[in-house]
Formats: structure tokens, sequence, C-alpha cells
């Protein structure tokens, strides 16, 4: 059994693209944190970078901007590894628990710029470890954008408004906020009992 921890914040409100920077402020309740502590200032996005440049060419606001802020990868799973350390996406299994760090409420980390203090293992989302992480749920950009597959409808770079995203999300049945509880004072039998099904690999 292997229980990995994630967390990525939605999009930087330095960027330089005004509906993602006001749509960030709407969305986030907490300051802005970057993937990328050693960045000092934020690029440019540059237009529908998502579909014009390789994950492996965008700058570290585009590489922030594609997280939709659900949550999901922050939520306690079961992964199995083959002899190679390959994961079967298929038998990957979520629960509703999550890291100790997130506010349920929310959907968000309560101390994201300073987590790895506080939960030494979470995994911070590179280019170089994403070919590794193919249990992040279908919907998650990095994965799809990866595998050669476009953003969900929803997506905020798509749509442009954090309320409609809020609400196209809720819709399609993503995102942890109400409803995940904390891994604080769980055994990890009762965890095993928490698998859910409506986070999908």
């Amino acid at each position: 059994m292997t229980i990995n921890l994630l967390n990525k914040n939605t999009i930087n409100s330095t960027t330089e693209s005004e509906f993602v920077s006001n749509a960030r402020s709407d969305i986030q309740r907490e300051p802005s944190a970057t993937l990328f502590p050693e960045t000092k200032a934020a690029e440019s996005l540059r237009p529908e970078f998502w579909s014009r440049f390789a994950l492996s060419e965008l700058n570290h606001s585009e590489w922030e901007a594609l997280c939709d802020g659900c949550g999901s990868c922050c939520l306690i799973k079961y992964i199995d590894e083959d002899d190679n350390g390959d994961v079967d996406e298929a038998l990957v299994e979520y629960t509703d628990v999550t890291c100790k760090l997130m506010d349920c409420a929310t959907g968000y980390c309560q101390h994201y710029a300073t987590r790895q203090e506080h939960v030494p293992d979470c995994i911070q989302l590179t280019m170089e470890n994403l070919p590794s992480m193919m249990w992040l749920p279908s919907h998650c950009a990095y994965k799809r954008l990866y595998k050669g597959q476009a953003l969900p409808s929803w997506h905020l770079l798509l749509t442009g408004d954090a309320v409609v995203t809020q609400q196209q999300m809720r819709a399609a049945n993503v995102g942890v906020a109400g409803r995940c509880v904390s891994e604080t004072g769980m055994s990890d039998e009762e965890m095993e009992m928490r698998v859910v099904n409506w986070v999908n690999p």
C-alpha cells in the first residue's frame, strides 16, 4: 500500500492575465502560494498556452495556472505498483480522507507555502515526476495534457469566470470541498473503510 499526498493551488494571483488574476481572488481563500517558491516574479501567461506549447515548454506561471484547485490529489489513496514501479490507473482507490493541512470546508491547503515543514512527504508536482503520477484524477489538466487530451470544458482557463468554473465543477462532481474528512486521529483501518467512487483516476 502506498499513500500519496500532493497539494496544488490554483492560479498564481500575480500573473499578468487579468481574468485569471481576478478569478483566483474569488476562489482562493488564503494568500497566493506558488509551486515554485524560488520564483521571485510571475511570468505572463501566453495566449492559449495549454494548446500551443508542450508541458515542458511552459513557464512557472503557466504550469501553476493548469491546476483547477479540486484538491483530489490531497486525498489519501491506495496505489498498487508493479515490479517496475508502474501504476495501473484502474486499480487506484481514493478515500475521502485528506491530508491534515486541508481545510475540508473550502478544499484548500491551510499552510500551502510551508506545507513541507508540516508534511515532509507532500509531493510537489513537476514535469519530471508527472509521468509517474498517472494516479492523478482523470480530470486533472496536467494528466490530460500529458496524455494529449484537452482541458475539461469547465477549466478556469477556458471559462475565464471563477463562479462559472465552480458551478460547473460541482455539476461534474469534481472537488473535495465539503465532502472530505481530515486524517487527524484516524487509524489506517478506518481509512480503508472510506474508499469513494467520486474520484476517477
